[in-house]
């Protein structure tokens, strides 16, 4: 994009119907579960990837 093609907005003022803000408050919710289930599953790997390797530091396999 050139610079003469860029353009300046400015918002002075939102003006949003309640009930319409309600509405999109509530699919926000409801679209913010998968996204919680997606991050705990990744948290989830990494704990049991990294836990599992300190476990490993601390408590060294005991050989014969």
């Amino acid at each position: 994009m050139e610079e003469k093609d860029k353009r300046r907005v400015i918002v002075s003022g939102l003006e949003i119907p309640f009930w319409d803000l309600v509405w999109f408050m509530v699919k926000l919710a409801l679209a913010s579960i998968p996204a919680l289930f997606i991050i705990y599953f990744f948290f989830w790997i990494f704990a049991m990837i990294f836990g599992g390797f300190f476990h490993l530091f601390m408590f060294p396999p005991m050989g014969p």
